[in-house]
């Protein structure tokens, strides 16, 4: 049975789905804790309503980027973690932390990457006028968005879309696709040697 930590900053959606599609679809896995940088963070009460222990690190707490990973990183690790994932968590982590869950941590990117890494993504993709755009999962490196892809699904852009109304419709994606490569990992059916993803879908 693997451990799962999710880390969220808000409500969390992604991390619902995963919860969501980990209980029904009996993965050998649990959602070992869900942890926030932000004491209001809306998936916590989710979580809690879900047999599932929560945890608080507030990056407020802490003068420095360092000070602040090393702490979540104690708090991670109390739950011996097979695999992290971050699940709209809005900070920037440094190269030990990452480091330390290499080729075990998962972030998912509302975009098509390697185009448009970073933040406003649907503005972006509007503005280059794009014919498609998506969603991509990925490990985590010190690079910000640039880590080994696991998976990616494309939604086309429709005359007329706003940065809100192609952001819905790629939220919709992204709770199916961030679920099935989660699943993938935790059933063994993918990872990652020496920086090159491996697939084994037996």
């Amino acid at each position: 049975m693997k451990n799962i930590v999710i880390l969220i900053s808000g409500r969390g959606s992604n991390m619902e789905a995963i919860v969501r599609a980990a209980q029904a679809e009996k993965w050998p896995a649990r959602i070992a804790a869900v942890i926030a940088n932000k004491p209001d963070a809306g998936g916590l009460a989710f979580a809690a309503q879900h047999g599932i222990p929560t945890a608080v690190v507030s990056n407020k707490e802490f003068s420095t980027r360092e000070a602040f990973d090393a702490e979540l990183q104690k708090t991670i690790d109390k739950f011996a973690p097979d695999l992290v994932v971050l699940a709209g968590f809005m900070r920037i982590l440094t190269a030990g932390f990452v480091e330390h869950y290499a080729g075990r941590m998962l972030n998912i990117h509302p975009s098509l990457l390697p185009k448009f890494p970073g933040l406003h993504t649907h503005e972006q993709a509007l503005e280059a006028g794009e014919t498609e755009h998506g969603a991509t999962v990925h490990f985590v490196t010190a690079q910000l968005d640039h880590g080994p892809v696991l998976g990616q699904v494309a939604v086309p852009v429709l005359p007329g879309d706003t940065p809100d109304s192609l952001a819905a419709r790629v939220l919709v994606e992204e709770h199916k696709l961030y679920p099935r490569v989660v699943r993938q990992f935790v059933e063994g059916h993918v990872g990652i040697n020496e920086g090159v993803v491996r697939i084994n879908e037996h």
